[in-house]
């Protein structure tokens, strides 16, 4: 996920949708129709058109909601929750850090399958059924549901639908809820986040890869219990064992990386042979002077002592080349008061949050009002591939 839009704020959290969304949009979107269709003949293609947009713009409210759970519960044990993307696979919380302790995740985790679930007894409620319809028509049930109006049909759809979502996602494969579950109960009974992490992950492997392997069973006609066979549906349950395994390494990875960073100061990693500018320089004179012939991708702006903002090669890229001599970097900067400022006894790994939350590759340092160096990100990768190193050298 790196692109698409912002659909707006619920609670103070940014709502986004991934380009990848509008295509798992569009085939529920088509599969709904098709099967509406073939149910109710009579309704004809607009209704059925209709009632499948419907029922899909429902559904990713509902998946929208799972994850607004999580976040709500994440910012009442105090961990910042910056946006959620609606994506290919559902929904992610843009959940900041990990939480502090086993029974915090463990709340901010199950909340989600809690609220599937109960969105989808209560659609299930609402349509009706049990004593209706069917009930009276159990020799036949086809023949009651072809005789449903459209609003019952589309309930009587997500109500199973936000069921099976609810129960999917406690699957103890790690990232999803189950897995996440899992770790909590591990991280108590160890008391320790990075082993727990690294138990679950390669439990969450397991269950990615024997997706996978299902999955291309189903694509050459073997019949696996629960999701059939064929083409389409295998492809699809290979393409999330393969998301799920990816996601459960990079998660291990990024535990690792903070258990590596945490206890150490930014003053260890921050590079403090800094080349400033002045603000006054033309943006020219920034690319033929500074930028070119060095490996340095940003520059603190200075005026006499003091810090006065960051220029980058990508705030150069913004500006026309026949607009370089006549452009200031003061015009072009990021100012001080807009900047993320660290200072050189903070913890590497709240920098490392920091830089991850902004999505940026730097930051200032200041020792009160002192500039006294800058910490890249890519300072903190060599820091973390060393010291991976020295504990595989010694193990």
């Amino acid at each position: 996920m790196g692109s698409g839009f912002r659909l707006g704020r619920i609670f103070g959290i940014t709502i986004r949708i991934d380009w990848s969304w509008v295509l798992i949009f569009t085939l529920v979107t088509w599969n709904l129709r098709t099967v509406f269709a073939q149910i109710h003949p009579e309704w004809g293609s607009r209704l059925a058109w209709g009632t499948a947009v419907l029922a899909a713009l429902l559904f990713f409210a509902s998946v929208l909601a799972h994850e607004l759970a999580h976040s709500l519960v994440a910012r009442s044990q105090g961990i910042p929750v910056r946006s959620i993307t609606l994506f290919l696979f559902g929904g992610v919380s843009n959940i900041q850090r990990e939480p502090s302790s086993p029974g915090a995740e463990f709340l901010i985790t199950i909340v989600g399958p809690v609220t599937s679930i109960i969105l989808g007894i209560a659609f299930f409620a609402l349509s009706g059924l049990g004593l209706g319809a069917l009930g009276s028509s159990v020799a036949n049930p086809f023949a009651a549901i072809r005789r449903l109006p459209p609003l019952t049909t589309l309930l009587l759809w997500l109500g199973p639908v936000n069921i099976l979502l609810g129960f999917f996602n406690l699957i103890p494969g790690f990232p999803l809820d189950g897995g996440r579950v899992l770790r909590s109960v591990l991280w108590a009974l160890t008391g320790n986040l990075r082993r727990a992490t690294r138990w679950t992950a390669y439990f969450g492997q397991l269950v990615a890869w024997l997706m996978i392997v299902a999955g291309i069973a189903m694509v050459f006609g073997i019949q696996v219990p629960f999701f059939g066979a064929g083409l389409i549906n295998g492809l699809w349950l290979a393409f999330i064992g393969w998301f799920l395994q990816s996601a459960s390494a990079q998660s291990y990875q990024q535990v690792v990386a903070r258990d590596l960073l945490e206890g150490t100061p930014v003053s260890k990693l921050m590079r403090t042979e800094v080349h400033a500018v002045s603000p006054q320089i033309s943006v020219g004179s920034l690319v033929h002077d500074h930028i070119m012939g060095t490996d340095e991708h940003a520059f603190p702006v200075k005026e006499d002592s003091r810090l006065m903002g960051l220029v980058t090669l990508e705030d150069v890229r913004k500006v026309a080349r026949e607009d370089w001599e006549r452009t200031t970097v003061s015009q072009i900067m990021t100012p001080r008061e807009s900047l993320v400022i660290m200072a050189p006894g903070d913890d590497a790994s709240e920098a490392l949050e920091k830089l991850a939350m902004r999505d940026i590759r730097q930051l200032p340092v200041l020792q009160g009002e002192l500039f006294v160096g800058l910490l890249r990100l890519r300072d903190i990768v060599r820091f973390l591939q060393t010291q991976s190193a020295i504990r595989r050298d010694s193990s």
